[in-house]
Formats: structure tokens, sequence, C-alpha cells
């Protein structure tokens, strides 16, 4: 046999004989170092807590919002009756109680029907008259910014996630990379042959980090777009009830 056909059999020899890198997830995993794995824990943390808090909030958008639109629909009926108590009983009942309109409009409505039996019984320690618009406005101001803080909740882990998963999974990168070029040092070997299934391994990490990322902050600028829209619909809301009351009792 000519000397070519010789070398051509003998590359097919250790071609066959070398071990078949299999870059699965789970073949992956396993060859992976320590601190690679704690990183891919870390990230699965994040993934599942992002997740949890998305799931919460869709699920706590859609209750308030159906309440708060059942809430309108009544208040409606009994505001031109001055059915106040029955407003404010309404608000605090369980079935409005997720709602974001009943927790500000009922306060409001509460603290107007109180302003009204002060203005109307004076007691022991009366100091005169006052605004009851003010009250109200104050009473507004308060219920609105802790209902509208109530609904953030949650946002600011979303936000963490979404910015610092990608650099959690770049550390693990650098990590393995480091890993890889130790080993490669040990042996003596060289090329890129003998590093690529380190850095491939490494690369996971980094893949994962954005998989993590890229969900979390999607939700966090939907999430953030709903809340906002919903403190347009508070301040509508309220501004309309104040109208109300200024212009009650005057033909």
């Amino acid at each position: 046999m000519s000397l070519p056909v010789l070398d051509a059999i003998q590359q097919l020899a250790l071609q066959a004989s070398e071990p078949v890198m299999s870059f699965d997830l789970v073949n992956m995993w396993r060859t992976m170092g320590p601190f690679a794995k704690f990183i891919a824990m870390v990230l699965a943390v994040m993934s599942v807590w992002s997740l949890g808090v998305a799931v919460e909030r869709l699920v706590t958008y859609a209750r308030a919002t159906s309440a708060s639109r059942r809430y309108a629909a009544d208040l409606a009926q009994l505001l031109p009756a001055s059915k106040f108590q029955e407003a404010v009983d309404l608000a605090r009942s369980k079935a409005f109680a997720r709602g974001y309109l009943p927790k500000v409009l009922g306060l409001a409505l509460d603290e107007y029907k109180r302003g009204l039996e002060a203005l109307a019984n004076k007691g022991p320690r009366d100091v005169g008259d006052f605004d009851i618009v003010a009250a109200v406005n104050r009473a507004i101001d308060r219920s609105s910014l802790r209902t509208i803080t109530d609904l953030r909740r949650g946002l600011g882990s979303l936000a963490t996630i979404g910015s610092t998963a990608p650099f959690v999974g770049l550390l693990g990168t650098v990590a393995g990379i480091i890993t890889a070029f130790q080993a490669m040092a040990a042996t003596g070997s060289g090329g890129l042959g003998s590093v690529s299934a380190g850095i491939a391994e490494a690369l996971v990490t980094t893949a994962f980090g954005l998989l993590v990322a890229i969900p979390a902050v999607m939700f966090f600028n939907y999430f953030t777009n709903r809340v906002e829209e919903i403190q347009v619909d508070v301040t509508d809301s309220t501004n309309e009830l104040m109208d109300f009351f200024i212009k009650e009792g005057r033909s």
C-alpha cells in the first residue's frame, strides 16, 4: 500500500479512537466545575423568583382592575342619591377589597361623610369650621400613595434580576474560561481544539443569564406601564369625585 493511503488509514483510526464530545446540557452539567454549577443554581433561583413575581403581579392587576370597574359602576348609582355610607361599606366589602379604586375612593367618601357630620355637630373640642374639600384631598393623597406603592411591590426585584443576571452569567463564563486555560497549561496541549469544549461549557452560563434577564426586563416594562395606566385612572376618578363634592347640592 502506498504511503498516502497508510496515512489516511491511520488518521481514520485515530479519529475513531477519540471520544466524541457531547454538547448536550446534561453532559455539560456533569463536566462543569463547582463554581459554574453554583452560578447556574443562582441563575435558576433568580429565574424562578422573577417568574413567580410576574405571575403574582398578573393575577393581582387583573383582580384589581375587575374590582375597580365593578365598584365604579356601582358608585355611579349611589352618588346621585347621596348614599355615601352605602358607598363606603361597599368599598370595604370583601368583594371589592382587591380593587384600587375602592381603596382610594372609599377613603375619600368616608372622609367627606365624616367631614359633613363634623360641620353639622360641634363637639367639646371644636376648633371652628374647616375646609372639607382640602381634608378630602389630603385623604386622597394618602390613600393614592399607599395604593400605588402596593401595586409596585415586586417590580424592584424584576429590575434587579433583569440588570444583574447577564453579569452573573458572565462571571460564570469568565471562571470557566480561566479553568479551561489552566487545564491547557497543565496538560501542555495547545490549539483551539483542546479548549473548545471548556469554552463551550463556560458560555452556557452566559446564555442562561440572558435567558433569565430578557423575560425579567420585559415583565418589568410591562408592569411599569400597567401601574402608570392605573395611576392615571385613579387620578381621573378622584378628580371626578372632587368635582361632584364641590358641586353637590347646587343647582
